[in-house]
């Protein structure tokens, strides 16, 4: 996203006084500069302020400015829910309507207006599980799962496309005609069978990478608009 969206406008022009770690001497060096870069992050700031769980939240607000995707009603699946954010946007743009259900293999505390289950993605029986709590087809699945990395970059790469795969998979299985995917994925770790068949059976692909992603992070998403139910593949 070079182009700067509302939100992202509205964060990078709000002051905020420079943070130091007190306790500095009894912490390693990461630690410290982990510490630093987090209480002077201003989406960290303005997300505490707002009441959001993480930062994340307002990734989802800018993928939303860019792609005009949520709103009231919306039946929605939040992957890779953990802690929140997602999910706690998602339902303020439902506006007391739609359904929201999200899964983590992490525990997410309840948020009043979706329904959340522990449990891995991966998992058999997982996306059943998401289906009947669903109980109907959804306008919106959206991933921001992230494999665990090993450091060893074929490994990592395998990962992430199976991760992404297998979200794309249960898109296919649950969202009506004309819905949308959203998938975290990094630069350079995207299949081209993949991508192909993204472009196959949805109208448009995308890729974006809001202005809350961290510069240094290779994350990025492909916003997939428009899906073909009877594509068959």
């Amino acid at each position: 996203m070079t182009k700067l969206t509302k939100s992202a406008k509205e964060v990078r022009g709000r002051k905020t006084l420079a943070v130091r770690v007190k306790t500095a001497k009894s912490r390693s060096k990461s630690s410290v500069k982990w510490l630093n870069r987090q209480l002077n992050d201003p989406y960290v700031v303005e997300a505490q302020r707002r009441g959001y769980r993480s930062r994340a939240a307002f990734k989802l607000i800018q993928l939303d400015e860019k792609f005009h995707f949520l709103g009231r009603g919306k039946r929605i699946v939040d992957l890779g829910c953990a802690p929140g954010g997602w999910t706690q946007v998602a339902v303020l743009r439902n506006k007391g309507a739609g359904k929201v259900v999200g899964m983590d293999l992490l525990e997410t505390k309840p948020i009043e207006g979706a329904v959340l289950v522990q449990q891995d993605f991966t998992e058999p029986g997982a996306a059943e599980r998401l289906k009947e709590l669903l109980d109907g087809e959804a306008d919106i699945v959206m991933s921001d799962m992230a494999a665990n990395t090993t450091g060893h970059q074929q490994t990592d790469h395998l990962r992430t496309i199976a991760l992404a795969e297998a979200a794309y998979v249960f898109a296919k299985e649950v969202l009506a005609e004309g819905g949308i995917f959203i998938n975290k994925v990094f630069k350079g770790r995207v299949g081209d069978t993949l991508l192909a068949a993204f472009n196959k059976n949805f109208k448009k692909v995308s890729h974006a990478k809001p202005d809350a992603s961290r510069a240094g992070s290779p994350e990025e998403y492909l916003v997939a608009v428009g899906f073909k139910k009877t594509s068959g593949v």
